[in-house]
Parts: C-alpha cells; sequence; structure tokens
C-alpha cells in the first residue's frame, strides 16, 4: 500500500490547526460577548456530578468570566426539586434568564441573552 504525499499530510494538518484556532477564536468571543452582557443571577446551571459536559461548561464559563450559579442534583435537593420541574433531560441544563436551555449551548444562550437584555 502507498503512503499518502507528503504534501496532503501537510495540508491536512495545516487545515487541522486552522480549524482549531477558529473554534477557540469564537469561543473566546462568545465568551467575552456573554461576559458583558449577563449579570448575577442570569445564569443558573444544574449539574451532574459525573458529567464531563457539566465540567467542560463550568470550565469555559469560569475561564470567560461569565458569572453563573450551580447546584448539583445529586447533592442539593431544592436543586433535584427544580431540575425535575423544568423536565430536564440531561446535565448541564441551564436556566438562562428564566429560559431552560439543555446542555452547554453558548449560542442559545448568547441568543437569550442578547433577546432579554
Amino acid at each position: 500500500m502507498k503512503r499518502p504525499p507528503w504534501s496532503l499530510l501537510a495540508l491536512v494538518a495545516v487545515v487541522w490547526l486552522a480549524s482549531t484556532a477558529w473554534r477557540g477564536h469564537v469561543a473566546a468571543q462568545d465568551g467575552e460577548r456573554l461576559a458583558q452582557r449577563v449579570q448575577p443571577g442570569d445564569i443558573r446551571m444544574m449539574s451532574s456530578e459525573t458529567c464531563p459536559y457539566c465540567l467542560a461548561a463550568r470550565r469555559w464559563m469560569t475561564e470567560q468570566r461569565v458569572p453563573f450559579t450551580e447546584c448539583e442534583i445529586e447533592r442539593d435537593a431544592q436543586c433535584l426539586a427544580d431540575y425535575q420541574a423544568l423536565g430536564a433531560l440531561g446535565t448541564p441544563t441551564l436556566v438562562v434568564r428564566g429560559q431552560r436551555v439543555i446542555g452547554f449551548d453558548r449560542a442559545r444562550i448568547l441568543q437569550l441573552i442578547g433577546n432579554a437584555g
């Protein structure tokens, strides 16, 4: 079997690096826009102890200095009751200015913050 030419491998590497850099740039822009518009109390995240998506959302919002509150459904009875009342199907479940967002969807959060602010 022939090996792919080095130029093809180099092209794939460049495209992958550019795509990764672009996603990071967009994420940072989203973070700046949210940090400017979000007030304390605007975002509440209901999470789970074992949820990797919750960890990623927490890390991103903390790094971008987006104010949010968080509760864990396994440790906080009121959090679990609120989670169940929302009919949430998974974690993280966020409440953004009164609107439910299931999963960490930066675009939806920006839309809710932009439309409500």
